[in-house]
């Protein structure tokens, strides 16, 4: 089954005004996930901006329309494919392990 892979986006941090502009985001803190079936793996990060008097700006609207503008910053920014490799990586790993962990079964876990 192929993965599938999806934005979170936990919280933006904004300044109520800059620039002569009103909530202009700083600041975004996301989590990139990867799902195949029931295997799951996710890269969390938070990435700044600076918006520069002359550049487009797009207000924040608590809109799928408005996310997907801030998804596609993250996109723009961050090494998207090698994000991918990474959490495909981990979910191979997860269906087929290399490692295990042992213990002595007569021990009381602390």
């Amino acid at each position: 089954m192929a993965i599938n892979f999806k934005w979170v986006i936990s919280q933006m941090d904004a300044y109520v005004e800059s620039e002569g502009e009103s909530n202009v985001i700083h600041t975004v803190q996301w989590t990139y996930v990867g799902v195949d079936n029931t295997y799951m793996s996710a890269i969390n990060g938070e990435e700044n901006f600076t918006y520069t008097p002359g550049d487009s700006f797009i207000p924040y609207e608590n809109t799928q329309a408005f996310e997907d503008v801030v998804t596609g910053w993250l996109t723009q920014s961050l090494d998207v494919p090698e994000m991918e490799a990474t959490i495909s990586t981990d979910i191979q790993l997860q269906k087929n392990p290399v490692n295990e962990e042992l213990y002595f079964t007569w021990q009381d876990s602390i």
